[in-house]
């Protein structure tokens, strides 16, 4: 029986490509995209990387290395990043058969390409991805094949590492002496699913590299740790036992929460920061044909600056499964009163939508008003289209309307124009 292929292709140093699609002139130069309220560093380019800034390195560290070096310094366009990992995914979807494409993370994909082996060299057709991708969107990627998810993942480091793959890593092509010697380099934390306290035990049994792991006994590193490890071995030798994941599992929740740019005392203010973020996931829900039955509301006060450190949280069920924007936020405004206590300088708030199922399994209560039911779905069909057509919250609920700017909001001071979801920021040609 033939062996199964499989290719994961991501987009190299995602966050900072994407900036640099629309400011051509930072290619070359150091470039950085920092975390919400601009923390941590999120994405660096190589040019950053040689500079030694480490990833999730906190951004008033690093203030020296930036006037220095003249660093580019952007916070995160979420809704950019966003917009062109779609683009991303719909193009590499075209290259494959439905059910042969697992949308991994928001720039990694998997491509089952058994099928095409036959057809033709899969190199050939791994650079013909390459140059699709580079000529329609202008995003720098690499690619990692091989006969399990796990050997493409590896196939994908090494892709990047090594600038003489020329962005394509092919295990099913390539020298094995080749291969295993640059295993043999390779640090075993790189395996897809070994982490960092995974690899410290390992290193305790001797197993530095990503070849001191496949020669090892499998069935003893399964009893000593998981079955995990074991089939982690396993694909690493090519023997496939991680399926693709064509679609997404049903969401268990839907997460709303948010960092404040400035901390915050009252109620009020917590009351319209919590106001937005279930707008945000009620919209979540709306679009992924969902509906919930409870949510989740939580505040807390900075754990680091604070010795009496307060994060209440509290479930308030609703009466029904339901995705009614105004009877959800009712819901969070009575948990808020509820576990609000004054005297506390907060941080960060948020809300979690629970209970959840896919709204063709609801099957109404005979008790229910069914015109109201239908009554709200208009009035969140006609919210969500006018958002949608006119510009994000151009309608909002009314705790929103006061206090502009929001003294809540994240720090965004380095935040690129949304190039791509807003008319004012289309780029214009002189």
């Amino acid at each position: 029986m033939s062996q199964r292929i499989f290719a994961l292709i991501d987009i190299n140093n995602a966050y900072v490509s994407c900036e640099r699609i629309f400011e051509p002139k930072l290619n070359g130069r150091p470039v950085i995209v920092l975390s919400n309220n601009d923390g941590c560093v999120v994405s660096r380019s190589a040019e950053a990387k040689a500079l030694g800034i480490r990833m999730a390195v906190p951004f008033f560290q690093i203030q020296h290395l930036i006037h220095e070096y003249q660093v580019a310094v952007f916070s995160s366009n979420y809704a950019l990043y966003a917009e062109m990992s779609k683009r991303f995914m719909n193009i590499l979807g075209s290259f494959v058969s439905e059910g042969e494409q697992e949308i991994y993370s928001i720039d990694e994909c998997f491509l089952e390409l058994t099928a095409y082996n036959e057809v033709g060299c899969l190199s050939d057709y791994a650079q013909k991805i390459l140059i699709t991708i580079n000529e329609w969107l202008g995003l720098p990627c690499s690619i990692g094949i091989g006969y399990s998810k796990t050997q493409a993942k590896i196939a994908n480091h090494i892709a990047k590492a090594h600038a003489s793959f020329q962005g394509i890593c092919n295990f099913i092509d390539e020298d094995p002496i080749i291969m295993e010697d640059i295993l043999s380099h390779t640090c075993v934390s790189e395996v897809w699913g070994i982490g960092h306290q995974l690899k410290k035990r390992l290193n305790h049994m001797h197993i530095y590299t990503v070849m001191d792991l496949m020669d090892s006994d499998e069935k003893r590193l399964g009893q000593h740790f998981s079955v995990m490890v074991e089939n982690t071995i396993h694909e690493l030798h090519g023997i496939s036992c991680i399926e693709l994941e064509g679609h997404s599992p049903d969401k268990q929740h839907i997460l709303s929460s948010r960092s404040f740019g400035q901390p915050i005392r009252d109620q009020q203010h917590l009351s319209e920061a919590l106001t937005l973020f279930t707008q945000r996931a009620v919209e979540r829900l709306y679009a992924q044909k969902l509906l919930c039955k409870a949510v989740g509301i939580s505040i807390r006060t900075n754990r680091f600056a604070d010795h009496d450190y307060f994060h209440p949280y509290t479930i308030v069920h609703l009466k029904d499964y339901t995705d009614n924007l105004l009877e959800i936020n009712q819901a969070v405004q009575s948990g808020l009163k509820s576990i609000f206590k004054a005297g506390h300088v907060y941080k960060k708030a948020g809300i979690t939508l629970l209970d959840i199922i896919p709204r063709h399994h609801y099957a109404p209560d005979l008790f229910v008003n069914s015109d109201q039911t239908v009554k709200n779905k208009k009035l969140l069909d006609t919210l969500i289209k006018i958002n949608s057509n006119y510009g994000k919250d151009r309608i909002v609920l009314a705790p929103l309307i006061h206090h502009q700017p929001r003294s809540w909001e994240m720090n965004q001071l380095y935040k690129s124009p949304s190039y791509l979801t807003k008319w004012k920021d289309l780029l214009r040609v002189n």
